[in-house]
């Protein structure tokens, strides 16, 4: 039988406390576990700028081998000036507050929106000595973005690797632009010709040194990739800051 405390103003005086505890310890998680997180993000890509690269971190940890063989620095695109940051976290950083602009006509890969600073990842072999640059990319797929890097070698012309990174393509057919295999089919392939102009394509059938076959069953996800070349190493994007490493040598 229901006492004189069983009202309806009580019951949800109990719910409206419960639910204020659990905001508060969830609220409470996520900042406690921010730092945590950011780090683990920051760990994650560290350690795909170093596969893009072709650098082994097995056993040593990416943090470690990224803090001694990498530099990292941004291109303003439009006013030509490099940058040196501390670290990765450094810059975005720095970057944080930097607002996106609107690619506008010319958007072949989707990007929609760009900082005009640019990150780039000089990345030294054992010896200090240049090895590589990555830059970082993304274009539109068939399901979403597909975010990558792209390893050039010192003379800032020749693929050196390639790695897709997060996608939402389809397991199978477009996913397969993680498939090592076909990721591999691009290194020593030409990104940019002599004149700056991009060289490398992805088309079906591919027949010439600079072209790609495109994968089998997904042409809109293999047309996705071609476009984010297109775009990325064109003067919209690292076109200019590659002529600049051509024409004066490195960072």
């Amino acid at each position: 039988m229901a006492t004189k405390n069983d009202t309806i103003g009580k019951t949800f005086t109990v719910i409206i406390l419960l639910c204020l505890v659990c905001s508060i310890i969830v609220a409470g998680s996520a900042v406690g576990l921010k730092e945590r997180q950011e780090a683990n993000a920051a760990l994650a890509k560290q350690g795909n700028i170093l596969s893009a690269a072709g650098v082994d971190f097995a056993g040593r940890g990416a943090e470690t081998v990224f803090a001694e063989r990498v530099q990292v620095f941004t291109y303003n695109r439009e006013t030509g000036e490099v940058t040196a940051h501390s670290s990765m976290i450094a810059m975005e950083n720095a970057l944080a507050d930097v607002r996106a602009q609107s690619v506008g006509e010319g958007d072949v890969a989707g990007v929609r929106n760009m900082r005009n600073e640019l990150p780039v990842f000089a990345v030294n072999d054992e010896n200090g000595e240049l090895q590589s640059y990555v830059l970082e990319v993304r274009g539109a797929g068939l399901w979403g973005m597909m975010y990558a890097f792209l390893a050039l070698e010192s003379d800032a012309q020749t693929i050196r690797g390639l790695n897709f990174y997060e996608h939402s393509e389809t397991p199978g057919l477009g996913g397969e632009i993680q498939n090592p295999r076909w990721k591999s089919r691009f290194e020593g392939k030409k990104a940019v010709d002599n004149d700056g102009d991009v060289a490398i394509r992805v088309v079906k059938g591919a027949s010439s040194d600079n072209e790609v076959d495109a994968l089998s069953g997904a042409t809109i996800t293999s047309n996705g990739v071609d476009n984010t070349f297109q775009f990325w190493l064109s003067g919209k994007a690292y076109g200019s800051f590659l002529t600049k490493l051509r024409e004066e040598g490195a960072i």
